[in-house]
Formats: C-alpha cells, sequence, structure tokens
C-alpha cells in the first residue's frame, strides 16, 4: 500500500475517532466545568439569606418545643401541689413527699461538669387559717417550732415581701397561686465574681375542712429546675452547654408574663430582690444611665421601648399568645429572636399570657460574619473541585487521543497485512462479476 493511501486511512480513523469521542468528551468537560462554576456562584451568592431562612424557622421550632416542655414541666408541679393536700398531714409524710420528687441538675464542681439529683422543692409548709405555719421543711429537715413564722405579713417570709398567703386563700378548692420567679438580686459585679441567682417559685392552693377555708399548702420549687430548660441552650446548635455566653450573641432567654426576664445567661438581667424586700428597679428611659452604673440592669421586655420600639411589640405579641420572630435593636447590635408562650396556666396567670415566654436570640452581624465564611468556603471548594474535574477531563483526553493513535495505526497495518503482495491497485472484485 502506497504511503498516500496509509495516510488518508489512518486520517480517516483518526477523524472518525475524533468525531466519535474527542468532541463529545471535550463538549461534556466544558459543560462540567461551567456547571460547577455557575453552582458555586449561586451558592455563594444564596448562602447568606438561605442559612438565614433555614436558621430563623429552626429556632423559631426549637423555642416552641422548648415552651411546651416547659409548660409539661410546671403542670406536673401543679399536680403536685393537689396531691399534696391528700397526702397525711404530719412532718414525716411531707419530708417524704420532698425526698421522692427529685430531678437532675448540672453543675459545675473541681472543673468537671456532671449531673446531680436534686431535690425539685426546697421547701413545704402547712398554714392554718390565720397564716400560721403549722409544719415546714426546710431543705429536707424540719423546721423547729420557734422557726415557724405567720407567713400573712409579707415582712415574715423568706424575701420580706412575699403575699402568696393572702393570695392563695381566696382561691376555691383545687386553683392553684403560682408566685413570680422570686430570689435575692445579683448584680453585674457580683456574677463577676461568680455570684449566681437562685430563688423559688412558690406553689400554693387552699385546703377546706367541714367549716370551710381551713389553710394553705405551700411548696417552693427550686428555680434552677426552670432554669435548666433556658441555660444550656445555644439557638444555632444541637450541643448544649454548660453556661452560654453572651458575648457570643447567641443564647436563650425566659421572660414571664409581667415582662420581666426570669432566665438569662447573664444573671444580672433577672428581676430579684434587695435584701430589705424592696424589688430592684427595672430599667427606663428615665434611669437607664444611673442603674447600669451602678450594675443594676433588670430587664422588662415592656418598659424597653426607648432601646428598640421592637420590644415591646415581642412581649405584647407572646401575651396575647403567639409565636414568632422579630428583629430588634439592644445597645446598638441588630439581633432576630424568636418566641414562643410558655402555655401554663393558673388562677393568677389566665389564658392566653400565662407563664410567659420563651426567647431564642441571634445577633445578626455575628449571625451573617459566620455565614459569609461558609459561603467563602462553599466557593472554594466549587473551585477546587471544578479544577480538579478540568484536570481529570484533559488527562482522559491525552490518554484517549494517545489510544486513538495506537488503534489506528493498528488499524492501518490490518488492512495492509490483508492486501495481496503486488496488488496497490484498487481491491479485485469476483471472477464471476468480471465474467458477467
Amino acid at each position: 500500500m502506497s504511503k498516500t493511501k496509509k495516510d488518508k486511512q489512518f486520517f480517516g480513523i483518526g477523524s472518525i475517532f475524533f468525531l466519535l469521542i474527542v468532541i463529545p468528551l471535550s463538549l461534556m468537560s466544558f459543560l462540567i466545568a461551567n456547571g460547577m462554576f455557575k453552582l458555586g456562584v449561586t451558592i455563594k451568592e444564596r448562602a447568606v439569606s438561605a442559612l438565614d431562612q433555614k436558621s430563623q424557622e429552626e429556632i423559631k421550632i426549637r423555642a416552641i418545643n422548648t415552651a411546651e416542655e416547659i409548660a409539661n414541666f410546671l403542670n406536673e408541679r401543679k399536680r403536685d401541689v393537689l396531691t399534696a393536700t391528700i397526702i397525711p398531714a404530719n412532718e414525716a409524710s411531707y419530708k417524704q413527699f420532698l425526698k421522692d420528687n427529685n430531678k437532675k441538675t448540672w453543675i459545675k464542681e473541681k472543673n468537671t461538669i456532671k449531673q446531680i439529683s436534686t431535690p425539685l422543692y426546697t421547701e413545704m409548709a402547712l398554714i392554718d387559717k390565720t397564716g400560721k405555719e403549722v409544719i415546714k421543711i426546710v431543705n429536707g429537715q424540719i423546721a423547729p417550732a420557734a422557726n415557724l413564722s405567720n407567713v400573712s405579713i409579707p415582712s415574715n417570709t423568706t424575701y420580706k415581701a412575699e403575699d402568696y398567703f393572702d393570695k392563695t386563700k381566696m382561691l376555691n378548692k383545687g386553683e392553684t397561686y403560682i408566685s413570680p420567679v422570686t430570689g435575692w438580686y445579683v448584680n453585674r459585679a457580683e456574677f463577676e465574681k461568680g455570684a449566681r441567682f437562685s430563688g423559688i417559685i412558690r406553689m400554693c392552693t387552699p385546703v377546706f375542712d367541714k367549716q370551710g377555708f381551713a389553710g394553705v399548702i405551700a411548696l417552693a420549687l427550686d428555680y434552677r429546675h426552670l432554669a435548666e430548660f433556658t441555660n444550656h441552650i445555644i439557638p444555632t446548635q444541637p450541643e448544649r452547654v454548660f453556661e452560654a455566653d453572651t458575648s457570643t450573641g447567641n443564647y436563650t432567654y425566659m421572660v414571664d408574663g409581667r415582662g420581666f426576664i426570669i432566665a438569662h445567661p447573664d444573671n444580672y438581667h433577672i428581676a430579684g430582690f434587695n435584701r430589705n424586700g424592696s424589688p430592684v428597679r427595672a430599667l427606663s428611659s428615665q434611669n437607664a444611665a444611673e442603674l447600669t452604673k451602678k450594675g443594676e440592669e433588670v430587664l422588662n421586655l415592656r418598659q424597653l421601648g426607648f432601646m428598640d420600639s421592637n420590644l415591646p411589640v415581642i412581649a405584647k405579641e407572646s401575651a396575647a399568645g403567639k409565636a414568632g420572630i422579630l428583629t430588634y435593636k439592644f445597645r446598638g447590635v441588630t439581633k432576630f429572636v424568636a418566641y414562643a408562650p410558655i402555655k401554663f396556666y393558673a388562677s393568677n396567670l389566665p389564658q392566653p399570657a400565662g407563664f410567659g415566654w420563651i426567647g431564642m436570640g441571634l445577633e445578626v452581624e455575628k449571625y451573617n460574619e459566620a455565614a459569609t465564611k461558609v459561603s467563602k468556603n462553599i466557593e472554594k471548594e466549587a473551585k477546587a473541585w471544578t479544577a480538579t474535574v478540568i484536570f481529570i477531563l484533559i488527562a482522559s483526553m491525552i490518554i484517549l487521543f494517545l489510544m486513538m493513535l495506537l488503534l489506528a495505526r493498528g488499524i492501518t497495518r490490518s488492512i495492509q497485512a490483508e492486501v495481496p503482495a503486488g496488488s496497490e491497485g484498487s481491491l479485485s472484485f469476483d471472477d464471476d462479476d468480471d465474467e458477467k
């Protein structure tokens, strides 16, 4: 076979190979690389808004679930105080009742975080119809007669200003009075030195005999069990922490039906009493500078309109029994909060406001900073994958081209081997055809 004919055959085989494999592969390479590049750009552009939307919805659902858990917990405690009216009214029975009611709490001991079983109630008392304590158990111990007080006088109560006896004696059988969170106030300086808010919630119900009102049963719920529901939650992460860090702007808090903060990582925002029984004033437009300077920063959302008009709106919406998401400003920082009502009701906590609400807050600027970082990582990954795909496709094309050369040469040699020696013209037809 002549060299010219060999070249033509080689060129023909190469052209077919090129048309059937190389061009489709090149087109596919371009489409894949271009598609991955566009995907990376799209993800980058949408990352912040998509993550923001997703996070807000997830936080809202988590707030609703947490609020439901708290409501269930408080309903169980309401049943406890009603159960206390039917157990034998003596010191041994009351002491055993408190011993049988425990729940785990997290503590930090010698740099180790662990769970321990803690009594739900720090006090249990039977009070006669005049307000005199008849039986009282404090921290598992029977109070001596000399320590029993007439609690119809608020100054005789633990926190010098409690009026739970007068509120409860007005109720019907089976009704309950639930006090606000009550405890000594912890200011900023004390908090920074390691002090933490502790207190109680009085849960009371009247008792009756044949003559009518006979007194009051009162349980003091340890505040720590309530705060456990919010203190360890970071809204944007499933894992719980021992104490949330408010400097991240990412934490959970609780507000009562009056608008007061009752659980917060910064305990100096929690409403409490001075040692003389007077309540520490909440921040307002008139006293904010003065109280902040003193380190007394009790927050009542209903009074914080001077910081942002949306803050009282959240309290109003929650008091109407609504859950939602709202953006607001707090000390110059843009935040959004997912809020949900705690649907627990009592004689003094009617629907729809009930006990209060849960807030799960997120600092928008810090969140967007994190989301932007994620989007940059996505773009980086997209570019890396695009480069990898292009490299693989180019390498594949080179390998295929070499294979094409080898295959084309093999086919040419095969054809040459089949042609008889000396017949370099056209291939002959069958002899029968010549005769015809």
